[in-house]
């Protein structure tokens, strides 16, 4: 059996489709977003667009797979006033403080922010259904290609249906590649030791409404991961908002109940089944170093995955082990 997201049909939009009115701003043909948008779960808007977080085109739910698919955004929507929080300014160092903007993992010299609660914690523990007494032991791994990490994460969370039952897999990213972090879900809202944070299809990120670090992403729709080869400038890091003030959740467009539209939303599309859209990210740590990530498979075996991509749905295939490829940034 496939994804819980098989039972949906076939044409949804990709889960951080926005509405705007003059939101966004072109830097170095980078389309950063400012205030002035609000999610639209029902909207479509065209790939082409630069201003739009991804579109639902002629593969029914995102971007098409390969990643070129025209505009850059940072990373999503939420449903709010803006496209996503920027991470605080104490993630930036001052110019005098003797600390690089961008840091190598061996250069780290440790959070660049100060914790802050997420505001919504008691009904994130609902709508996540997030445990206290629970910890994943969902297998990760990480080996090198080239120059290059490959990571694959075990999110399975017990299978179709089961999600909700077990606890979410929280990864940490390093000079030598990345761990698994053992800690469970209500533990990790109030930790800093976390980067991301997965179960079945939603990826979160530890910042804004997900956690109390500073992690923020944003995404490259007309760029392939290997030609990402550096940090524009005056980039803006987003972290996960899905919560509105009265910390009513917004969803995003896959039409699954609590599945919150994080920044990283852009990473799959759903035409049938779960396809990976090719689109890299880059992800800012706590610590300031900004590493390039692109998920390559949500399912186990390659050629399932590739089946998915070509729009059709693997039978019997497993589900929701990543395999993510990632390397810091210069």
């Amino acid at each position: 059996m496939n994804d819980p997201m098989t039972r949906l049909p076939s044409r949804f939009s990709l889960p951080f489709v926005v509405r705007c009115a003059p939101a966004f701003a072109l830097l170095l043909g980078v389309a950063v977003t400012v205030t002035g948008c609000s999610s639209d779960d029902a909207g479509t808007e065209s790939a082409g667009d630069a201003s739009t977080g991804g579109s639902t085109g002629g593969n029914a739910g995102g971007a098409p797979a390969g990643g070129d698919t025209g505009g850059a955004v940072t990373g999503g929507t939420t449903g709010g006033a803006t496209g996503g929080e920027t991470t605080p300014d104490a993630t930036t160092p001052e110019p005098d403080a003797g600390t690089p903007d961008m840091l190598a993992p061996d250069m780290a010299v440790g959070p660049l922010c100060e914790a802050a609660a997420p505001a919504c914690i008691d009904q994130m523990i609902l709508d996540l259904s997030l445990h206290d007494d629970k910890v994943s032991d969902g297998e990760v791994t990480t080996t090198r290609d080239g120059e290059d990490f490959l990571t694959v994460v075990d999110a399975t969370a017990g299978g179709f249906g089961q999600s909700a039952n077990n606890p979410w897999v929280y990864v940490k990213f390093g000079a030598d590649g990345a761990t698994r972090v053992d800690i469970d879900d209500e533990t990790a809202l109030e930790s800093m030791d976390w980067d991301m944070s997965l179960r079945r299809f939603i990826v979160r990120l530890n910042g804004g409404d997900s956690g109390p670090s500073c992690v923020g992403a944003m995404s490259f729709l007309e760029r392939a991961y290997e030609d990402l080869d550096a940090v524009p400038e005056g980039a803006e890091f987003l972290v996960d908002d899905y919560y509105t003030d009265d910390c009513t959740i917004v969803n995003d467009s896959s039409g699954l109940p609590d599945s919150p539209q994080v920044v990283l939303a852009p990473w799959w599309s759903y035409p049938g089944c779960v396809a990976t859209t090719g689109v890299p990210h880059l992800i800012k740590l706590s610590d300031g170093t900004v590493i390039k990530l692109v998920v390559e498979q949500y399912y186990q075996d390659a050629a399932d995955q590739a089946s998915c991509n070509a729009g059709t749905p693997p039978d019997g295939a497993v589900s929701a082990v990543f395999t993510l490829r990632w390397r810091p940034m210069p």
